[in-house]
């Protein structure tokens, strides 16, 4: 019925499928989808203000998959992606690690704080692997190269 030959969008969902397939794609997927579900049971919860974390964790998470999927990072080289990247993974990680933890020392008698910082505590480890990731890619992208010997006066 529709095919995606003729449709605008068809280039579009073949980069989104080839890119979730990828591990930077399935990490970032795993990131907004638990970012969700934290939104959700912090929504859900008493005290509603732990939900900016996840606000802001999610928006940032599907900023770099757009991106990174789209290939924005190799037309726009003024900002330095990755380490855009492991500034957001690291923040991440700790805001998630931080809260999730407070809400479930604290979260006596409400289920649903209890549950986000459950799912904040699997968030931060993954976020926490992201930055594991993105620091290997970034050592291992840096190329040394020997500083030119010219002998010659």
């Amino acid at each position: 019925m529709a095919e995606t030959e003729g449709s605008p969008f068809g280039g579009c969902l073949e980069k989104l499928k080839s890119y979730v397939r990828t591990r930077k794609g399935t990490i970032l997927t795993a990131e907004i989808l638990l970012s969700f579900i934290i939104l959700i049971c912090y929504a859900a919860s008493m005290y509603g203000g732990y939900s900016a974390v996840a606000i802001c964790e999610m928006v940032f998470a599907i900023i770099f998959f757009i991106v990174f999927m789209m290939e924005l990072d190799k037309q726009f080289l003024v900002v330095n992606w990755l380490w855009s990247d492991l500034f957001r993974a690291v923040i991440g990680a700790a805001l998630y690690l931080i809260t999730s933890l407070i809400c479930v020392i604290g979260g006596s008698g409400d289920g649903a704080r209890i549950a986000g910082g459950v799912f904040g505590l699997v968030a931060g480890i993954l976020f926490a692997y992201d930055c594991y990731t993105i620091f290997l890619d970034i050592k291992s992208g840096r190329q040394h190269t020997a500083a030119p010997t010219d002998d010659t006066v």
